[in-house]
């Protein structure tokens, strides 16, 4: 198997994995979830009926129900990057006269990283309880767009506070609701959003980090070895000049893990750097990512707007209503608002 045929895989099974996780991580309506949907029906005909069937088990298991999967498989995926970056980019780049401090940053920004993930996963995102559901209910004023004053969850049995959703996942009603994210395994609310958005902010800066100085170590060994000048014999026993194909090949064939991790970052960052910035971005309007989606016109339950006209119920206009500025805004999600403090207006 050549080299190319080798990469494609790798890249093939590496976006295939993002796909998945937009699919059924909560962000369906994402461009590659909706690409997946497509192609699911076109395919799904030829797709034997017993193969359908244990499939929607399996992810229904994986993604619709409370486990530890992938918070274990991100702690693998963490385990092996820095297991990689420690036992063979550290110690080249230490020959290359890699300032300490430079090396030392991507283990800072992993205890930080650390932190926060811890506090995503363990931290209650701000579960409606019979005890605080009278304080919750003053917290924010409903919006009688996106939310209505005396609508119960049939589940929890209690009337919902505004900017509240019922997770099907946790089966719990969440205060300012954002989503279920399964890589924690836990919702993401009022009380744990700073910590996902800083959680997320890490995780770029850890990937990227580590991508520019496995990229550099990668660029000094071409460097220092000549490979942009040297040559090479062909199948016709011609001599060539080794091109930018020639140059990744034979990185590839003497440091293959240490491309396959590079490979890899750069996906990741590319992924979470979008992932971020969406989330930083409804951090400064005061928006979760439950009301962004219904803000859209989706999942109006008083109607079905058609393209290019606005929801009758008002869906669209809702947005901005929660909207403060953008320093109360960061304030507000850093420091939730106080039980029984109506939001100033």
């Amino acid at each position: 198997m050549d080299f190319l045929t080798l990469f494609a895989i790798y890249v093939v099974v590496v976006l295939s994995c993002i796909v998945l996780v937009c699919k059924y991580s909560g962000q369906q309506q994402t461009p590659l979830g909706r690409f997946f949907s497509a192609v699911t029906e076109i395919i799904s005909p030829w797709i034997p009926q017993w193969f359908q069937q244990l499939s929607y088990k399996i992810m229904h298991r994986l993604f619709h129900q409370r486990n530890k999967l992938f918070l274990y498989l991100h702690l693998f995926l963490e385990g092996i990057v820095y297991a990689e970056f420690t036992y063979e980019v550290f110690g080249y780049c230490r020959e290359m006269d890699t300032s300490l401090s430079s090396l030392s940053m991507p283990y800072v920004l992993l205890a930080v990283e650390s932190y926060f993930f811890y506090q995503c996963c363990r931290k209650d995102p701000g579960t409606v309880t019979e005890e605080n559901h009278a304080a919750l209910v003053k917290v924010y004023p409903y919006d009688r767009k996106l939310y209505h004053p005396e609508v119960s969850c049939p589940t929890c049995l209690l009337v919902k506070p505004a900017r509240s959703k019922h997770c099907r996942v946790c089966n719990r009603c969440v205060h300012r609701f954002d989503h279920h994210c399964v890589w924690v395994n836990n919702c993401v609310g009022a009380q744990n959003s700073r910590h996902f958005l800083l959680y997320l902010l890490c995780l770029c800066a850890m990937a990227g980090d580590i991508a520019v100085l496995t990229a550099d170590m990668l660029l000094n060994v071409v460097l220092r070895s000549g490979l942009l000048h040297a040559h090479y014999i062909d199948q016709q026993g011609e001599q060539q000049a080794a091109g930018p194909l020639f140059v990744v090949q034979h990185l590839f064939l003497t440091f293959p893990r240490i491309v396959f991790m590079l490979g890899f970052l750069v996906f990741v960052f590319m992924l979470l750097a979008g992932y971020a910035m969406f989330h930083l971005y409804l951090a400064l309007v005061n928006q979760t990512s439950n009301e962004w989606y219904k803000g859209r016109g989706h999942g109006c339950h008083h109607c079905q707007p058609t393209p290019g006209l606005y929801c009758s119920s008002g869906h669209i206009q809702s947005r901005g209503f929660y909207n403060r500025g953008i320093l109360r805004n960061l304030g507000e999600l850093f420091q939730p608002l106080a039980h029984g403090r109506k939001k100033d207006r």
